[in-house]
């Protein structure tokens, strides 16, 4: 007999003849995030398993975090032919509980003596006579023994909810504009779960934003990389760029001039590394920036696509995510961000383009984006 930790995985299962590509990525990301905790991840029959580990609690909340992964359940594996003993250790692991419950019997090996009903009613009589403070509800159990046979037998009670969605790289790569605000975390969480590895970039303009608003970014990029797997940030270095945007360009035009700068800059990083889009944070309306006028205005800097898995939410649904995610603390930390400086008194809503084009063309826009390229830090997470 042997614990173990049984991972299931939902949407992969769709997958049909291209399932074994998306197990195997699964199975890279699990191994990935249980780095350093001596676990040995496997799969066999259709099922993953993790054993090895000391600290359970660790592993999974680890392997709750990886994108692909449906549910885990701490499980019990023993050999099969004994059945006496598979129920004593089902009564066993039952022991204490109250209420409900009913045994939910797989078996994948049709050969084995005993079919799905009668472990079931076997296995919950005795279950019953070991524990006199349960009952059997088969529709609305408050809690569930579930029994797989298959090489071994597997019993587990718990079931833990995880993050679902895709394995991460499995639909290629996509690169975030990462503020320190509330919504491009989130943005860059969703895109990822659907199984985009993201990279991401931040604007950093010194000494006009602090070395801590540059440490509380790379700490919300490594809450995101618990999910992705590791995530590289660029830095760019912002300032030059936002000073001389204050001083020759009209002041109601200076935030969109400057999105479509980091526009330019974020296509440019994306392409050298292999990525076939942008992701923002924005949503119509919550600010200036944020109008379709404006959205359009910075959007026609860049001929990749732009990702805003935000676009229709209220800030209360992104606050909600950001808390679920663990990244609304961080976020809510009182440290400046490039967009909150210079920031015109009267901003404007409705831009056309052509006059945008034409307050930034006394900007050297090719020099700038230049000099930002070079200063690149790239940082690990």
């Amino acid at each position: 007999m042997r614990e173990l930790l049984l991972v299931r995985y939902g949407e992969i299962f769709l997958k049909g003849l291209n399932r074994p590509y998306f197990i195997r990525a699964l199975i890279r990301k699990i191994r990935y995030a249980l780095r350093g905790t001596g676990s040995n991840v496997w799969i066999h029959d259709g099922r993953i398993f993790v054993e090895g580990f000391e600290d359970l609690e660790t592993v999974t909340d680890r392997v709750t975090r990886v994108f692909g992964v449906h549910s885990v359940c701490p499980a019990v594996e023993m050999p099969k032919e004994d059945f006496d003993a598979i129920c004593a250790k089902a009564a066993a692991m039952m022991a204490g509980m109250k209420g409900t419950f009913r045994v939910n019997a797989r078996r994948s090996d049709k050969r084995y003596p005993m079919t799905s009903p009668e472990i079931n009613a076997e296995m919950g009589g005795r279950i019953l006579e070991a524990n006199p403070d349960l009952r059997v509800d088969l529709h609305e159990p408050e809690h569930v023994m579930n029994v797989e046979i298959r090489d071994s037998a597997y019993l587990y009670v718990k079931v833990i909810p995880a993050v679902g969605g895709m394995p991460v790289g499995t639909n290629g790569n996509a690169t975030l504009l990462l503020s320190g605000g509330i919504d491009s975390p989130v943005a860059g969480w969703m895109i990822a779960k659907r199984g985009v590895q993201i990279n991401a970039v931040h604007f950093h303009s010194f000494p006009y934003t602090s070395e801590q608003a540059r440490e509380k970014v790379l700490d919300l990029a490594r809450k995101l990389s618990y999910s992705c797997c590791g995530i590289k940030v660029h830095v760019v270095p912002f300032t030059e760029i936002q000073l001389q945007i204050r001083d020759h360009c009209p002041e109601e035009y200076t935030t969109l001039i400057m999105r479509r700068f980091m526009m330019r800059i974020a296509e440019r990083v994306a392409r050298n590394t292999d990525s076939g889009g942008l992701i923002t944070g924005e949503s119509i309306g919550q600010v200036a920036s944020q109008t379709m006028e404006a959205l359009g205005a910075t959007d026609s800097v860049v001929s990749m696509p732009v990702f805003r898995p935000l676009i229709g939410f209220d800030k209360s649904e992104i606050i909600d995510i950001a808390k679920k995610i663990d990244t609304y603390e961080l976020s809510s930390l009182p440290y400046e961000d490039c967009c909150t400086i210079f920031t015109p008194k009267h901003p404007a809503t409705r831009p056309k383009k052509e006059k945008v084009e034409e307050a930034e063309a006394v900007l050297d826009v090719e020099g700038l984006i230049q000099a930002a390229m070079e200063g690149i830090e790239v940082v690990r997470v």
